[in-house]
């Protein structure tokens, strides 16, 4: 039996897979948009600031005598005033349209007895009683009460309602709006002086009557120091400020 040759084929190598060489990826760098720059322009205001102070020296250098210091003082005065006036104009021209329409305060005989009550009541050490007219921005003295009682060297007296002074302008507007005003006593006229010879050092004041923009005078109470509870002040001289008008 004859044999059959078996032929060994070769073994085939297995290629070898080519090694690709890495691709290198390159980032872009961003370089950051450069910061803008806000230009500020204070030339303007330094000018400005630097104007203004010109003008103060100019001032100071002009006011050479008593009687320029006086006019400078007497303009202050009058700015001020004007623009108090226009700030406040609508409480003040309804007071003034209200007033004008009937005279709400009681006589003298009728107030007498209300504010001696008051006084009592509150241990001041004075009641004085204004009537005001806002037409004529007018101010007169019914009556005045002290430590001995019923002191008459303050009737009839009569001053200006507003002034220059801001904290008595604002007090006659916190009035006008309903308000009892209460404050450390300033000298200002004769009858905040008499008060002062009294001892007094703080007051408050309530409108005539008390309701809001119905105006016709003010009651002023003083103490020679401060109440501890000014809520039942206020409320009281409300009661008192009722009693007086008619």
């Amino acid at each position: 039996m004859a044999t059959k040759k078996v032929i060994a084929k070769p073994a085939t190598k297995k290629a070898t897979p080519v090694k690709k060489a890495p691709v290198k990826r390159t980032v872009k760098k961003v370089s950051p948009a450069p910061a803008s720059v806000i230009n500020v322009d204070v030339s303007g205001a330094t000018k400005s600031a630097s104007s203004m102070m010109d003008k103060a020296i100019d001032l100071i250098k002009w006011v050479d005598t008593p009687f320029k210091l006086f006019e400078v003082i007497l303009l202050a005065s009058v700015f001020f005033f004007g623009y108090f006036a226009w700030d406040s104009r609508t409480v003040i021209l309804n007071a003034i349209t209200q007033s004008s329409k009937v005279t709400n305060l009681k006589e003298v005989n009728h107030l007498v007895p209300v504010a001696g009550s008051l006084q009592k009541d509150l241990e001041a050490t004075t009641v004085i009683v204004h009537k005001a007219s806002l037409n004529v921005n007018t101010r007169k003295t019914m009556l005045a009460f002290g430590p001995k009682g019923r002191d008459n060297s303050l009737d009839g007296l009569n001053s200006s309602l507003f002034s220059k002074d801001q904290s008595r302008n604002a007090g006659i507007i916190g009035m006008l709006n309903g308000e009892v005003v209460c404050d450390k006593i300033s000298v200002l006229d004769k009858s905040s002086e008499w008060e002062s010879k009294q001892g007094v050092t703080f007051i408050c004041r309530g409108g005539i009557p008390p309701e809001i923009g119905d105006f016709d005078g003010y009651v002023a109470v003083g103490w020679k120091k401060e109440p501890t509870d000014l809520t039942v002040v206020k409320t009281r001289i409300n009661l008192a400020s009722s009693e007086m008008s008619q």
